[in-house]
């Protein structure tokens, strides 16, 4: 890991001491600030609080920020923790960090993520599969064949471990010999490692489930795919329906919904989703 690398994890990753780290926003603003200094000098030294109070930082955000930066114990301490659990860490700075996710995030992409498997599957092409957790049988049909596509097709399946549509197309690619990048919404250590299975987080490892990072990482799973696949949606509520809206609003990938009939379905196509009935997935 980098200097650079380090840097960030200990602004931006919250740890086991109490403290609070950069916001996305805050972050994006100290980067620029930063930024701006390193054109008029070289920029290698650690920064300093009269560095910080000179590209017009607060006291108050000074302290934060040097706060933050002096924990490296801490930090030390909760990756050897991590890795003893076969976690490792991905940042925006990594070589191998997701493409997709920094080309159509911008800002907002994670700037740190945890990661559990075969961290090769970060550079593969993927298609990412949303839809229900209370799956009607064609729903379910339909969530099995764009995870038997995927690995036919040679995509790794993008999804989030939930019940229902994410992993019934889960178990269908792998039984198909496919390959999953999973990111979940709960703790990372509870994971089972599996072979063909990159579960990853960008929430501490050992964060529990909330209903708000559920909603946070759709955006993830619509953003790191070629394309996004709705197995079953219902119309004007649940995460599936908010992460499609909020895909379709902002283009992060083409959105293809599954043509059930169903209102909820229509309402997305009428947003600009593609409809695409099971027997043309299987088909093509």
């Amino acid at each position: 890991m980098t200097a650079a690398e380090q840097g960030l994890l200990l602004l931006c990753c919250p740890l086991e001491d109490g403290m609070t780290p950069l916001t996305a926003a805050q972050y994006r603003r100290l980067r620029e600030l930063v930024r701006n200094r390193r054109k008029e000098e070289d920029g290698s030294r650690e920064l300093t609080a009269e560095d910080l109070a000179a590209i017009g930082c607060s006291a108050q955000e000074s302290a934060q920020i040097l706060g933050l930066l002096g924990r490296q114990q801490v930090l030390s301490a909760a990756l050897e923790r991590w890795q003893s659990r076969g976690i490792g860490v991905c940042t925006r700075l990594s070589a191998d960090y997701p493409p997709l996710l920094r080309q159509r995030l911008g800002d907002d992409a994670p700037a740190v993520l945890f990661l559990m498997g075969d961290r090769r599957i970060l550079q593969m092409a993927g298609i990412a599969l949303v839809g229900s957790r209370q799956l009607r049988p064609e729903g379910e049909a339909f969530a099995a064949a764009v995870g038997r596509l995927a690995a036919e097709s040679g995509h790794v399946l993008i999804s989030g471990n939930a019940r229902g549509a994410d992993q019934a197309a889960q178990k269908a690619c792998l039984q198909a010999g496919g390959c999953v990048m999973s990111f979940v919404a709960d703790r990372l250590m509870k994971q089972i490692p599996q072979n063909r299975v990159l579960y990853l987080s960008e929430e501490s490892p050992e964060r529990s489930f909330s209903a708000l990072r559920a909603l946070r990482r759709n955006r993830l799973i619509h953003a790191a795919g070629s394309s996004t696949f709705v197995a079953q949606v219902t119309e004007g509520s649940g995460g599936t329906w908010s992460g499609a809206v909020k895909n379709l609003q902002a283009g992060w990938s083409p959105l293809y919904v599954h043509a059930d009939g169903s209102s909820g379905a229509k309402a997305l196509t009428e947003r600009g989703a593609k409809p695409v009935t099971l027997h043309q997935l299987t088909e093509e």
